[in-house]
């Protein structure tokens, strides 16, 4: 029963020791414990902080990011606008250069054959000029063969002056 009941020396002695222990247990481990867990949240409070500037930051970053790509976007449609004018641009001074060209090639072409036909008719008729002479050169020499003939026709040819 000794153990159930305590005696008076036996709790003084526990209760010294159990204070004495505590005070040991105060300035060696408490203080040091706690400071290290303030210490620990001081670091915590800090990492959240940073999370939060650094959340912040990503916000306005992205944000930033989404103008830039608007304006990227813009300007990428103008570019391809002003391309597409450029190029509609280009394919319409080609077509005019095209019918210009074609047009002055069509009238060099008309010139140029005209100037043949006038070439082929002048030919033609020095050659039908030539022929005829040759054909009225055989009548005549034809006609004038005999003598006769040549008095004949001298004759006639009096009597038409004659007349006129």
């Amino acid at each position: 029963m000794d153990l159930v009941n305590p005696s008076i020396g036996l709790v003084f002695w526990t209760t010294i020791s159990f204070v004495f222990l505590l005070i040991i247990l105060r300035k060696a481990a408490w203080k040091p414990m706690l400071g290290a867990i303030h210490e620990r949240e001081r670091s915590i409070e800090d990492a959240l902080n940073k999370a939060d500037l650094a959340r912040e930051e990503m916000a306005r970053l992205t944000n930033q990011n989404e103008e830039l790509l608007k304006q990227a976007r813009i300007e990428r449609d103008a570019i391809l606008k002003e391309a597409k004018e450029l190029k509609d641009q280009i394919v319409a001074e080609a077509k005019n250069s095209a019918q210009v060209e074609g047009a002055k090639l069509i009238e060099k072409a008309k010139v140029e054959i005209n100037n043949q036909k006038i070439a082929a008719l002048d030919e033609v008729k020095s050659q039908v000029a030539a022929l005829s002479l040759n054909i009225a050169e055989k009548v005549l020499r034809k006609q004038f063969d005999d003598k006769k003939s040549q008095d004949d026709l001298v004759s006639n040819l009096l009597k038409d002056v004659k007349l006129n």
